[in-house]
Protein backbone atom coordinates (compact mmCIF):
# COMPACT_ATOMS: atom_id res chain seq x y z
CA UNK A 1 0.00 0.00 0.00
CA UNK A 2 2.90 2.44 0.56
CA UNK A 3 3.01 2.50 -3.39
CA UNK A 4 -0.67 4.05 -3.62
CA UNK A 5 -0.75 6.51 -0.50
CA UNK A 6 1.20 10.07 -0.34
CA UNK A 7 0.11 11.82 2.83
CA UNK A 8 0.35 15.61 2.60
CA UNK A 9 -0.55 17.13 5.53
CA UNK A 10 -1.21 15.79 9.07
CA UNK A 11 -3.13 18.60 11.73
CA UNK A 12 -3.42 17.70 14.88
CA UNK A 13 -7.21 18.86 15.83
CA UNK A 14 -7.23 17.89 19.61
CA UNK A 15 -4.64 16.37 22.30
CA UNK A 16 -6.46 15.52 25.63
CA UNK A 17 -7.57 12.31 25.95
CA UNK A 18 -6.92 11.05 22.88
CA UNK A 19 -5.62 12.40 19.77
CA UNK A 20 -7.87 13.68 16.82
CA UNK A 21 -5.89 14.09 13.82
CA UNK A 22 -7.01 15.50 10.44
CA UNK A 23 -4.97 14.42 7.41
CA UNK A 24 -4.72 15.26 3.91
CA UNK A 25 -4.05 12.34 1.63
CA UNK A 26 -3.53 11.29 -1.94
CA UNK A 27 -4.51 7.89 -2.87
CA UNK A 28 -4.27 5.69 -5.73
CA UNK A 29 -7.52 3.80 -6.68
CA UNK A 30 -7.29 0.09 -8.07
CA UNK A 31 -8.22 1.79 -11.51
CA UNK A 32 -4.95 3.75 -11.16
CA UNK A 33 -6.07 7.15 -10.73
CA UNK A 34 -5.06 9.55 -7.86
CA UNK A 35 -7.81 11.42 -5.46
CA UNK A 36 -7.03 13.34 -2.58
CA UNK A 37 -8.72 12.22 0.80
CA UNK A 38 -9.41 14.51 3.83
CA UNK A 39 -9.73 11.71 6.50
CA UNK A 40 -9.87 12.66 10.54
CA UNK A 41 -8.50 9.71 12.78
CA UNK A 42 -9.23 9.06 16.62
CA UNK A 43 -6.24 7.49 18.76
CA UNK A 44 -6.63 6.32 22.25
CA UNK A 45 -4.48 3.51 22.11
CA UNK A 46 -5.23 0.02 22.36
CA UNK A 47 -7.39 -2.25 24.31
CA UNK A 48 -8.71 -5.05 25.58
CA UNK A 49 -11.96 -7.46 27.19
CA UNK A 50 -12.71 -10.45 28.73
CA UNK A 51 -15.17 -12.63 29.27
CA UNK A 52 -15.13 -14.90 32.56
CA UNK A 53 -17.42 -17.91 32.36
CA UNK A 54 -17.93 -20.56 35.01
CA UNK A 55 -18.48 -23.87 32.75
CA UNK A 56 -20.03 -25.18 35.97
CA UNK A 57 -22.60 -23.61 35.88
CA UNK A 58 -22.68 -21.85 33.05
CA UNK A 59 -22.21 -17.88 34.28
CA UNK A 60 -20.23 -15.26 32.56
CA UNK A 61 -18.97 -11.96 34.62
CA UNK A 62 -20.55 -8.06 33.03
CA UNK A 63 -20.15 -4.73 33.87
CA UNK A 64 -22.77 -2.35 34.03
CA UNK A 65 -21.55 1.57 33.95
CA UNK A 66 -22.89 4.41 32.15
CA UNK A 67 -21.42 5.73 29.20
CA UNK A 68 -21.87 9.15 28.16
CA UNK A 69 -21.52 8.89 24.37
CA UNK A 70 -24.30 6.18 24.40
CA UNK A 71 -26.21 8.28 27.13
CA UNK A 72 -25.94 11.98 24.74
CA UNK A 73 -27.12 9.95 21.83
CA UNK A 74 -30.32 8.94 23.55
CA UNK A 75 -29.72 5.67 25.37
CA UNK A 76 -30.47 6.15 28.76
CA UNK A 77 -28.86 3.38 30.97
CA UNK A 78 -25.75 2.31 32.13
CA UNK A 79 -24.51 -0.14 29.67
CA UNK A 80 -23.74 -3.83 30.43
CA UNK A 81 -20.17 -5.06 29.18
CA UNK A 82 -17.61 -7.33 29.08
CA UNK A 83 -14.80 -5.93 31.21
CA UNK A 84 -12.63 -4.04 29.43
CA UNK A 85 -9.41 -1.35 29.51
CA UNK A 86 -7.25 0.51 27.60
CA UNK A 87 -3.99 -0.99 27.56
CA UNK A 88 -1.47 1.97 28.32
CA UNK A 89 2.14 0.79 28.62
CA UNK A 90 0.84 -3.18 29.35
CA UNK A 91 0.57 -5.95 27.16
CA UNK A 92 -2.94 -7.31 26.01
CA UNK A 93 -2.95 -10.17 28.60
CA UNK A 94 -1.18 -8.03 31.67
CA UNK A 95 -3.46 -5.29 31.15
CA UNK A 96 -6.65 -8.09 30.53
CA UNK A 97 -6.05 -9.46 33.73
CA UNK A 98 -5.48 -6.22 35.59
CA UNK A 99 -9.09 -4.80 34.54
CA UNK A 100 -10.62 -8.06 35.87
CA UNK A 101 -9.18 -8.03 39.10
CA UNK A 102 -9.70 -3.92 39.28
CA UNK A 103 -13.41 -3.94 38.00
CA UNK A 104 -14.47 -7.41 38.41
CA UNK A 105 -12.96 -8.78 41.66
CA UNK A 106 -11.52 -11.96 40.25
CA UNK A 107 -8.05 -13.19 39.77
CA UNK A 108 -8.25 -15.04 36.45
CA UNK A 109 -5.47 -17.50 36.49
CA UNK A 110 -6.43 -19.78 32.79
CA UNK A 111 -6.65 -16.06 30.32
CA UNK A 112 -7.10 -17.15 26.03
CA UNK A 113 -6.16 -14.68 23.78
CA UNK A 114 -8.93 -14.74 20.56
CA UNK A 115 -8.74 -12.37 17.99
CA UNK A 116 -7.34 -8.78 18.22
CA UNK A 117 -9.99 -6.91 15.39
CA UNK A 118 -10.12 -2.99 14.47
CA UNK A 119 -13.97 -2.29 16.04
CA UNK A 120 -14.18 1.04 14.01
CA UNK A 121 -11.41 1.01 11.47
CA UNK A 122 -13.10 3.97 9.39
CA UNK A 123 -12.24 6.96 12.23
CA UNK A 124 -10.43 4.97 14.91
CA UNK A 125 -6.82 3.57 15.50
CA UNK A 126 -8.03 1.56 18.52
CA UNK A 127 -6.99 -2.26 17.95
CA UNK A 128 -9.43 -4.52 20.50
CA UNK A 129 -8.00 -7.35 21.88
CA UNK A 130 -10.40 -10.09 22.93
CA UNK A 131 -10.11 -12.77 25.26
CA UNK A 132 -12.18 -15.37 27.23
CA UNK A 133 -11.23 -17.26 30.76
CA UNK A 134 -12.27 -19.39 33.10
CA UNK A 135 -13.59 -18.47 36.79
CA UNK A 136 -15.32 -19.84 39.42
CA UNK A 137 -16.45 -18.40 42.89
CA UNK A 138 -13.05 -19.04 44.54
CA UNK A 139 -11.42 -16.27 42.35
CA UNK A 140 -12.80 -13.56 43.63
CA UNK A 141 -10.84 -11.62 45.88
CA UNK A 142 -13.00 -8.36 46.21
CA UNK A 143 -16.20 -6.51 45.47
CA UNK A 144 -14.37 -4.70 42.21
CA UNK A 145 -15.71 -1.89 40.73
CA UNK A 146 -13.13 0.10 39.26
CA UNK A 147 -11.09 2.70 40.01
CA UNK A 148 -12.93 5.43 41.51
CA UNK A 149 -9.98 7.43 41.26
CA UNK A 150 -10.12 7.38 36.82
CA UNK A 151 -13.95 8.38 37.79
CA UNK A 152 -15.13 4.54 37.40
CA UNK A 153 -18.52 3.67 39.22
CA UNK A 154 -19.00 -0.32 37.25
CA UNK A 155 -21.93 -2.13 38.90
CA UNK A 156 -20.29 -6.43 38.85
CA UNK A 157 -23.05 -8.44 37.19
CA UNK A 158 -23.02 -12.63 36.98
CA UNK A 159 -25.26 -13.90 34.54
CA UNK A 160 -26.01 -17.00 32.94
CA UNK A 161 -25.03 -17.11 29.43
CA UNK A 162 -28.18 -17.98 27.98
CA UNK A 163 -29.69 -14.78 29.46
CA UNK A 164 -26.48 -12.93 28.65
CA UNK A 165 -27.24 -14.24 25.02
CA UNK A 166 -31.09 -13.07 25.26
CA UNK A 167 -30.09 -9.75 26.32
CA UNK A 168 -28.58 -8.88 22.85
CA UNK A 169 -31.92 -10.10 21.21
CA UNK A 170 -34.04 -8.23 23.84
CA UNK A 171 -31.90 -5.32 23.51
CA UNK A 172 -30.23 -4.88 27.38
CA UNK A 173 -26.74 -5.57 25.77
CA UNK A 174 -26.10 -3.11 22.78
CA UNK A 175 -22.12 -3.33 22.89
CA UNK A 176 -20.67 -4.62 20.36
CA UNK A 177 -17.30 -6.13 21.83
CA UNK A 178 -20.19 -7.46 24.37
CA UNK A 179 -21.96 -9.00 22.09
CA UNK A 180 -18.83 -10.32 20.11
CA UNK A 181 -17.78 -12.39 23.27
CA UNK A 182 -21.37 -13.69 24.17
CA UNK A 183 -21.59 -14.66 20.35
CA UNK A 184 -18.35 -16.66 20.37
CA UNK A 185 -19.01 -18.45 23.76
CA UNK A 186 -21.67 -19.73 22.97
CA UNK A 187 -20.86 -21.19 19.56
CA UNK A 188 -17.19 -22.35 21.36
CA UNK A 189 -18.13 -22.86 24.57
CA UNK A 190 -15.22 -23.56 26.96
CA UNK A 191 -15.19 -26.93 28.45
CA UNK A 192 -14.90 -28.25 32.57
Amino acid sequence: MEDRIRIRSEEVLSDDWAVLKKTVLDYRRRDGQWETQIRQTYDRGDGAVILPYDPERSTVLLVRQFRYPAYVTGHREPLIEACAGLLDEHDPETCIRKEAEEELGYHLKDVERLFSPYMSPGSVTERLWFFVARYSPTDRISDGGGAPDEGEDIEVLEMPLDEALAGIYDGRIIDAKTIILIQHLKLNPIRV
